[in-house]
């Protein structure tokens, strides 16, 4: 028993020691199951377990990746106690690769790997091995699992994913600069060996740069690197395994670095003196010239500033800088004149906008030019000696009279003499003149302060040597009064009085107006005309202030005894000459009532009852009106109803029909018949001439034999048709008018059974056959019916 335990511990210091660890956790279960042994357990009978012999083997664990060998990698073999070598036990291989990537001989128990293996893509595979014997086929110890480990081997190189790389650092910047990190890894096992183990080296980009060998970082390697000599580098990282020892492998990428600017170098003028040559003729606000500072910086550090130094030229120009190239654009504050200056010289300096704290012990960061301007001499139009023109001229001046003069002169050296004419455009009536040499203004036609009191004209100078040239200015002539109108009254020449008006009463206020311009000051008195001056009705009171009062004189005015008053009224202004004019003003009576307010001013209102107001006088006629149109509408009504006839009767239901072969007379044919003599024999229709036709003579009214009581309808229709048979009147074409009047004392009473007394058999029809043809059919039937009687037996 002593031996035994020792050999169980024996064995597992060689599993657990490393000699052939599993690489499965299970595995390592396994196999410190099987170092205590397998239990026994006998059928029907409980026996304590014991420890038996270990039936496993195992020779190899471990088996090389990328194998090349002609033959099957050999990884290991598998054993059993119970196999006594005369070849009764099976052995079979189960789980990752079985049969693809390993296989076994079932009867040594050989494990080989029969493919290359990768450990990258499975490091690792996990199988299980079976004992069984070859006749029963039943396993002779459990089933085990183990695991076979893919020993990596150097097959991959160091990539760099991210590359290439790109970075920047700041120019000037000092050694040992970070500039970039970079990184490489290796696919192969970190954990085994050095086959994962990067060293990084640069192998182009010395000695600008330097990188850590075990992390990667990138550092500048020299002071001031200057972006201005060289800008941009290009730098070859190697990353090497092994620990970079020999027969490592190796694998590169590129750092493209730049040198980002900072503001180092300060402006400079390429030249100190620029030279311009400007026209005169130049606009104000023009651009005319460029200068320009040359900074090798870029970006903001590049921007320049420029400004003109006080001094000569200061106040005629002005600079800028051009955004997009970085140019001073000197531009014209005012006017040149070449024969007032002919040149100007100043100074221009250059400064950068964006100053950098770390260089101003270099020196400032700026520079100073000259600028010299020549003015050019460019022949102009003549100059007038002042911006616009105003003269005066009365109204009503002779003709040809001078008013003003305009005076222009060319200033460019030749000195060229000037012509001067009127602007037709805006002087279309032509009222003036210009002398084309002396440029004096005359008048042309009179001028009339009331119908035109401004005049806005252009006149044009050209030089002689150059017409193309040419100038021109406004000129206003204002045309002054004259007292040419006598002042007016300014309001209505119609007023009134009431009759209840009391002496000294202010009835009207009347101003003035005059169509002359009055000057300031101007004064209007105004008087009665001398006729009416004795006894006048009414008085003029003049306020001196423009405007006069007329006056009541008296009390008492009646329309009745005048109605109209008529008061002249002298009207005088104060210019020179004095002019007057005599207004007639209309005063009228009215009725007032005790405040003044006017009731009534109308001629035709004095015959009207007193109290008697408008209202009711509208009032009164809109009754008449109504009055008038009710006796109209009643005497219409009356003729209306007198037209009426007996035949017109609207509850009878029977008809007049006519008809016509031809469209006839319209409805005055009815008048042909008179169905009221059917209805009615007695009643004996007056003659009357027809009205449908145009009788060619005159016809006598015809006289018809009186109807007796008894007519019987027959007769009376044959006799109606003969009369209007012989009728010379009567129109050419047939009247048929049907009627429903049965007719008076016929023999066979009334045909209908209705308050008949008398049975069938009473009656006789006989008499039927004896009214002729037309009748014969009803005759006929009568006739049978009497003869046939069914009560009778035969």
């Amino acid at each position: 028993m002593l031996t035994r335990n020792c050999l169980s511990l024996l064995l597992w210091v060689l599993f657990d020691g490393g000699l052939l660890t599993p690489l499965h956790p299970q595995l390592r279960q396994t196999l410190e199951t099987e170092s205590r042994g397998n239990v026994v357990t006998a059928p029907e009978r409980k026996t304590p377990a014991v420890r038996v012999k270990r039936g496993w083997v195992w020779n190899q664990f471990f088996v090389l990746e990328e194998y090349m060998g002609s033959e099957p990698q050999y990884v290991g073999k598998l054993h059993s106690d119970l196999d006594k070598g005369v070849g009764s036990v099976k052995y079979t291989l189960s789980g990752d690769g079985a049969g693809t990537v390993f296989t076994i001989d079932e009867t040594t128990g050989d494990i080989h790997a029969i493919k290359s293996l990768d450990r990258e893509e499975k490091p690792f595979y996990t199988l299980r091995a079976q004992a069984v014997d070859i006749e029963t086929r039943k396993p002779l110890e459990p089933e085990s699992e183990f695991i076979i480990k893919v020993q990596d081997i150097n097959d991959n190189e160091p990539k760099f994913l991210d590359g290439p790389y790109v970075a920047s650092v700041p120019e000037m910047s000092p050694v040992g600069a970070y500039v970039l990190q970079v990184k490489a890894t290796d696919a192969d096992d970190p954990t085994y060996g050095n086959s994962a183990r990067v060293v990084y080296s640069i192998l182009q980009g010395q000695p600008y740069f330097s990188i850590d060998p075990k992390t990667g970082v990138i550092r500048t390697a020299l002071p001031n690197m200057d972006r201005e000599v060289k800008e941009q580098y290009q730098v070859l990282i190697q990353a090497k395994d092994m620990g970079g020892q020999l027969g490592g492998l190796a694998g590169t990428t590129t750092v493209n670095i730049t040198l980002t600017d900072v503001n180092d170098n300060p402006p400079r003028f390429p030249k100190s003196i620029f030279h311009l040559k400007v026209p005169e003729s130049s606009l104000v606000g023009a651009a005319i010239g460029r200068i320009r500072a040359v900074d090798p910086d870029s970006g903001e550090n590049a921007e320049i500033e420029y400004t003109i130094v006080p001094g000569d030229g200061g106040n005629l120009f002005d600079i800028s800088t051009d955004e997009n190239t970085q140019e001073g654009v000197i531009k014209l504050k005012k006017p040149l004149d070449f024969e007032t200056k002919k040149a100007y010289t100043f100074k221009v300096e250059a400064s950068n906008v964006h100053l950098d704290h770390r260089f101003h012990s270099v020196g400032p960061f700026k520079d100073t030019a000259t600028v010299k301007i020549n003015v050019l001499d460019v022949d102009e139009p003549p100059v007038f000696s002042k911006h616009f023109y105003t003269m005066e001229v009365y109204e009503d001046t002779p003709v040809g009279t001078i008013i003003g003069a305009v005076t222009a002169q060319d200033l460019d050296v030749g000195n060229s003499a000037v012509r001067y004419f009127i602007d037709w455009k805006n002087d279309v009536d032509s009222f003036f003149t210009i002398d084309g040499t002396e440029g004096t203004i005359a008048t042309n036609e009179l001028l009339d302060r009331e119908n035109t009191a401004q005049y806005n004209f252009s006149i044009v100078a050209s030089k002689i040597s150059n017409p193309l040239l040419t100038s021109k200015v406004n000129v206003i002539i204002n045309v002054l009064d004259v007292n040419e109108f006598a002042p007016e009254i300014a309001v209505p020449y119609e007023s009134y009085v009431c009759e209840n008006a009391k002496p000294g009463q202010v009835i009207q206020i009347v101003g003035a107006a005059d169509k002359d311009l009055s000057p300031a000051g101007q004064r209007f008195s105004f008087r009665l005309s001398p006729e009416i001056s004795t006894k006048p009705n009414f008085t003029v009171h003049d306020y001196r202030n423009n405007s006069a009062g007329i006056v009541a004189r008296r009390s008492g005015y009646s329309r009745r005894q005048q109605e109209l008053y008529f008061l002249p009224i002298v009207i005088e202004d104060s210019s020179y000459p004095i002019q007057s004019s005599t207004n007639t003003m209309t005063i009228r009576v009215c009725r007032c009532d005790s405040d003044g307010t006017i009731l009534s001013c109308n001629v035709e209102a004095i015959f009207l009852p007193v109290g008697l107001s408008t209202g009711a006088l509208i009032a009164i006629l809109l009754c008449i009106i109504i009055l008038l149109v009710i006796v109209v509408l009643y005497v219409a009504l009356r003729r209306q109803k007198k037209k009426d006839t007996l035949m017109t009767s609207k509850e009878d239901i029977r008809d007049n029909v006519i008809h016509y072969d031809d469209e006839g007379g319209g409805e005055e044919d009815t008048q042909a018949f008179d169905i009221g003599a059917l209805r009615n024999p007695k009643v004996m229709e007056d003659n009357k001439i027809r009205r449908d036709i145009k009788p060619d003579t005159l016809c006598l009214p015809r006289s018809r034999p009186p109807a007796d009581d008894n007519t019987n309808i027959r007769d009376f229709i044959n006799q109606r048709l003969r009369e209007n048979d012989g009728d010379p009147s009567a129109p050419p074409y047939d009247s048929l008018a049907t009627y429903a009047y049965e007719g008076n004392g016929s023999v066979a009473e009334s045909l209908s059974s209705i308050d008949s007394f008398a049975t069938e058999a009473d009656q006789d029809y006989d008499y039927l056959s004896d009214w002729g043809p037309r009748f014969k059919v009803l005759a006929d039937m009568f006739g049978e019916e009497e003869s046939y009687n069914p009560d009778k037996v035969t």
